[in-house]
């Protein structure tokens, strides 16, 4: 089994606020917002975007999000650097981190386990 593809942009922030609102002045609409400084924002059927508010002591980074649709059947081809496996997150899904060749790192989500 492969990716399927971008699920999402996590982006990381020093101000949630203006972030989204940059985000929806480029047509992007808030589909949910957490209590804790952090949300979702979606543009037609494209990947949405995550964004994360850090504190100011910490440099924002930027994550691209590849889509697995069975966390369980997915094997990394051989070379591939996991981080992480897949592990359970708190938002109900479940992520790998790989690391490609020159360092960047790339979260792979799938639906939690059933």
């Amino acid at each position: 089994m492969t990716t399927e593809g971008i699920e999402a942009v996590f982006l990381e922030t020093h101000n949630w606020g203006k972030a989204a609102k940059f985000f929806q002045g480029l047509g992007y609409e808030l589909e949910f917002s957490t209590d804790h400084n952090s949300g979702q924002l979606r543009n037609g059927d494209g990947p949405y975007v995550f964004i994360a508010e850090v504190p100011q002591d910490q440099e924002p980074g930027m994550r691209l999000v590849l889509k697995v649709p069975d966390a369980d059947a997915f094997s990394p081809a051989d070379g591939t650097a996991v981080v992480t496996p897949f592990e359970d997150t708190h938002y109900g899904t479940r992520e790998m981190v790989v690391r490609d060749p020159d360092g960047r790192l790339w979260n792979l989500q799938a639906p939690a386990q059933q």
